[in-house]
């Protein structure tokens, strides 16, 4: 049996009036839900350990990686 992935929400790219890269979270209807800074974002999802990164280094014997800190 396979798993269902859940899937993510796409991220609308902008660029902000100084012309800093956005990420924007849209929520069904079009409106926008989330919006961040590329750099934060990015540097979150670079931290962050996914399950299959994890049993994969598990199954090579090699230490779990410690997860990001919540904050």
């Amino acid at each position: 049996m396979a798993a269902k992935k859940k899937a993510t929400k796409k991220r609308t790219t902008l660029r902000s009036k100084a012309g800093k890269k956005l990420y924007a979270k849209r929520q069904a209807d079009g409106k926008f839900e989330d919006v961040q800074r590329y750099k934060r974002a990015h540097g979150s999802d670079v931290k962050r350990v996914s399950k299959a990164e994890s049993a994969a280094r598990k199954k090579a014997g090699k230490p779990a990686r410690k997860a990001a800190k919540k904050k």
